[in-house]
C-alpha cells in the first residue's frame, strides 16, 4: 500500500452512518460486540499467542500485549459498562434567546473521526472502538506491529458486528502497521479530527512535534509517592509496594519513592522483603543506598540524576531521601510527567498542601497511584490518561469524546 488516504476518506464517510444511529442502537451494538468477544475468546487468545511468541520474554511490554480468557472477559465487561453510560452527545450545554429574537443552543456533538496511535496493548483496540462508537464517532487505529495479529482479529470481530447493524466496516479502521504511514495520518486534516498518541514518551513527543491534526497527549506516567514523617509506615509500605509491583508495565505504576529522612531508616527496610520477592531493581540516592545496603538489599544501584524522572514500566524504581515537604514538592515539580502523584501522611495541612500544589492529572492522599484508570473511576473505559490541560485531563473517556456546536434558529433576522 502506497497511501492510506483512501482508508481515511472511507472512515470520514462512515462517520456519517455512525452519527445516524440512535442512542439505543449504539448501546446495543456494544452489547453485541461484548457477546462476540466472549464467543470468540479462544480465537482471540490464539491470535494473541502468535504475537506473544515473537516478543522477548524479558520485554516489559509483554504483559501489556498479553490477552488471556480473563482479559477477554474484562474487555467484554468494559463494553457493557460503556454501553450503560449516558449518551454524551446531544446534551444542551446552554440555551438562551438573544435580543434580536434568535434562539441559541450550545449542544454536545461528536468529534467526528478520532485517530489513535498506540503500542503493544490490543485491549486499546476494543476500548477505543467502544468509546468512539458509543459517542457517535468513527475511529482510525494505528496499532504497533507487535500486536498485529491480535488487533486484526479484534477488528474483524468489530466489523462483523458493525455489518449486523448496517454500519460500514470503515467506521473502525485498522491502519497498516508500517511506520511510513504515521506522517500521512498526522497530516490528514481533511479526514481526521483529532489524534491521540498512547504509548512511550518517544511516540508522544514525535506526534506532538509533527502532527498538523490537533492532538491530545496520553500515556507517559512518571509517578511519585512521597512518605512524610507523620505517615503510618505500615500503610505507607503497603501503598508503595502495591503501586510498584501490582502491574509495573502500566502508566500509573510507581517510579520514584520520596521518603522523609526522619522515617527513611524505618520505612525502607520494610520494603525489602516484598521487593526481593518481586526482584525490584532499586536506584537509590546516597542516603537511601546506605539504608538499603545495611538492610541487606542487594538488587541495588547508586542512582544518577537520569534515574529520577524516568518511567521504568518494569520491576524497577528510584528512591530519594528528602528533608521535608518543600523538597519533595520541588522534586515532583522537576521530574513529574503530571500523571499521578501521591502523599502518605497523617498531617492534614501537609496533605492539603500536596493536593493543592502538585500539578498532575490525579493526586492522591494515602492511596496507591494505581487507581488512575477510566474503569476504576466509573467512566467505563478510557482511551488513555491525558496529562495536558486543554479539552481533557486525567482518564480520557466517553464524556470527553465530544465537542460543541451552536444551533441558531431565527425567523428572518438579518444583521
Amino acid at each position: 500500500m502506497e497511501t492510506i488516504l483512501p482508508l481515511l476518506k472511507d472512515t470520514h464517510q462512515a462517520a456519517i452512518a455512525v452519527r445516524r444511529l440512535t442512542d439505543q442502537q449504539r448501546a446495543d451494538l456494544l452489547l453485541a460486540l461484548a457477546e462476540s468477544l466472549l464467543d470468540n475468546s479462544s480465537t482471540i487468545v490464539s491470535e494473541n499467542k502468535r504475537d506473544l511468541d515473537l516478543m522477548d520474554d524479558a520485554d516489559p511490554k509483554k504483559d501489556r500485549l498479553l490477552l488471556n480468557d480473563q482479559r477477554v472477559k474484562d474487555m467484554a465487561l468494559s463494553l457493557r459498562a460503556v454501553a450503560a453510560l449516558p449518551d454524551p452527545t446531544g446534551e444542551v450545554l446552554l440555551e438562551r434567546t438573544i435580543e434580536q429574537g434568535l434562539e441559541l443552543k450550545k449542544i454536545a456533538v461528536p468529534l467526528g473521526v478520532v485517530g489513535v496511535i498506540y503500542e503493544s496493548r490490543p485491549n486499546v483496540t476494543v476500548d477505543v472502538a467502544a468509546l468512539c462508537l458509543r459517542s457517535a464517532n468513527a475511529c482510525v487505529l494505528k496499532g504497533g506491529k507487535e500486536a498485529q495479529h491480535s488487533n486484526s482479529c479484534l477488528v474483524q470481530l468489530i466489523h462483523e458486528v458493525l455489518g449486523n447493524f448496517g454500519i460500514p466496516a470503515a467506521a473502525v479502521q485498522l491502519l497498516p502497521t508500517g511506520r511510513e504511514f504515521v506522517t500521512e495520518l498526522l497530516n490528514a486534516t481533511q479526514y481526521v479530527d483529532i489524534i491521540i498518541p498512547r504509548g512511550s514518551e518517544g511516540l508522544i513527543k514525535y506526534v506532538r512535534q509533527n502532527s498538523l491534526v490537533p492532538t491530545i497527549e496520553t500515556g507517559a506516567g512518571v509517578c511519585h509517592t512521597y512518605v512524610d514523617e507523620t505517615a503510618d509506615l505500615e500503610m505507607a509500605a503497603r501503598i508503595v509496594i502495591n503501586a510498584k509491583v501490582s502491574r509495573p508495565s502500566v502508566c500509573n505504576s510507581l517510579d520514584t519513592v520520596l521518603v522523609d529522612g526522619t522515617v527513611a531508616p524505618m520505612l525502607l527496610p520494610m520494603l525489602t522483603e516484598a521487593f526481593k520477592k518481586w526482584k525490584v531493581e532499586v536506584f537509590a540516592d546516597e542516603a537511601a543506598y546506605a539504608i538499603l545496603a545495611e538492610a541487606g538489599y542487594d538488587d541495588l544501584n547508586k542512582a544518577t540524576e537520569a534515574d529520577f524522572g524516568r518511567e521504568f514500566l518494569d520491576y524497577k524504581c528510584s528512591v530519594r531521601v528528602v528533608e521535608h515537604l518543600d523538597q519533595a514538592l520541588e522534586h515532583i515539580r522537576t521530574h513529574s510527567s503530571r500523571h499521578s502523584e501521591a502523599i502518605v501522611s497523617s498531617d492534614a495541612s501537609a496533605i492539603e498542601r500536596f493536593l493543592n500544589e502538585v500539578d498532575a492529572a490525579a493526586v492522591y492522599a494515602n492511596a496507591s497511584t494505581r487507581f488512575t484508570d477510566g474503569g476504576v473511576f466509573a467512566l467505563g473505559a478510557e482511551i488513555g490518561i491525558s496529562t495536558q490541560k486543554l479539552h481533557a485531563r486525567g482518564p480520557f473517556a466517553l464524556e470527553k469524546l465530544v465537542t460543541e456546536k451552536w444551533v441558531v434558529r431565527g425567523n428572518g433576522q438579518i444583521r
